[in-house]
């Protein structure tokens, strides 16, 4: 009787499946989540903003494990990475979507096609910018969303305020053929390498300035070595939120709806801390007093925005006649006299 009663609880068992308690000891799906800026960036914040909705939603069946800083990849290789597999999710620029052979995306930085954020976020959520991230898919890269990380400044050791000021500066610019013409137009070298190195370079003379957002300039740092900062805004600063296509695809379906929603919400919270961001940034390089922030004044900035305008014709064959003009109606864009 009590072999009869052993085996007729195993046969339970196995129509029944594991006890809850079982259950919940089942490893969770992991997912490595990297992405080369500060955590105390809005990028950084809405990574873990994403963490925090994927497991708590998820309850547990989901662990997301951030690696902020290039603590994995740098920004050149992180990339490749998410296509092999070796991470399941990244936050790269939008720029670097070019040199895989996207180079639509390089429309957004074109001088001063945005005049200001909500401009940028129209586009993004947008058909233009869906159907970009839609072509991503080819490549085994899911487009999730876009984050919104501000308008970029320059920085350098000298005064930066005219178009002359800016000749014969070495400023490290995004991989980006759009902003190395653009840079180019004003007398600037440009110059590429990985995020993770801008500071030594900074500070050894190997560059003398950078192209970033005002958050960049605080979390990394580059106030110390870098004496003026001026507000050009002459292009937007965006992020891709990208997953690997097959690893997306392969989940559960009612655990990608659930992640689908935490991306959506986790955008949310970080475009909405994008300007706060950029304003307690600038506070905060103030009081620091060894940066002086310029504002350039409205002549000064039309100055560089005619100058840089030759772009736009330039990039045609880049980026292709309707892609541009199919940005101009998206963003309201109307090439100046």
């Amino acid at each position: 009787m009590r072999s009869l009663l052993i085996a007729l609880n195993a046969i339970a068992l196995l129509l029944t499946g594991p006890s809850p308690a079982l259950a919940e000891t089942a490893d969770p799906i992991v997912i490595k989540f990297s992405h080369v800026a500060a955590v105390d960036t809005p990028k950084g914040q809405g990574a873990e903003r994403f963490k925090k909705l994927a497991e708590e939603r998820t309850q547990g069946r989901v662990r997301v494990d951030v690696h902020p800083n290039s603590m994995l990849f740098k920004d050149k290789e992180e990339l490749e990475a998410l296509q092999i597999g070796s991470v399941q999710m990244l936050a790269p620029s939008i720029s670097k979507f070019g040199p895989l052979g996207f180079k639509e995306f390089e429309a957004f930085d074109l001088p001063f096609i945005t005049p200001d954020i909500e401009t940028f976020q129209r586009v993004a959520a947008g058909p233009l910018g869906q159907s970009m991230l839609k072509k991503l898919e080819s490549r085994g890269i899911r487009g999730l969303a876009y984050w919104d990380a501000g308008f970029r400044v320059i920085t350098a050791n000298r005064p930066i305020r005219r178009l002359a000021d800016y000749k014969g500066l070495k400023i490290r610019i995004n991989s980006s053929k759009v902003i190395e013409a653009q840079m180019k137009t004003i007398g600037v070298l440009p110059q590429t390498l990985a995020f993770s190195e801008v500071y030594m370079a900074l500070q050894t003379g190997v560059v003398d300035g950078a192209e970033t957002v005002l958050s960049n300039v605080w979390t990394q740092k580059f106030f110390e070595v870098q004496k003026f900062v001026s507000l050009l805004h002459h292009t937007h600063q965006a992020y891709a939120i990208v997953a690997n296509k097959k690893f997306w695809d392969g989940l559960p379906a009612d655990i990608r709806s659930i992640l689908d929603g935490a991306v959506a919400d986790a955008t949310t919270y970080a475009n909405a801390l994008g300007a706060a961001e950029e304003s307690d940034a600038m506070d905060k390089i103030k009081a620091a007093g060894k940066a002086v922030i310029y504002q350039p004044t409205a002549a000064e900035r039309e100055e560089m925005k005619l100058a840089m305008m030759p772009v736009h014709r330039d990039m045609e064959g880049r980026l292709g006649r309707e892609n541009i003009q199919a940005m101009y109606r998206a963003a309201g864009f109307v090439m100046p006299r």
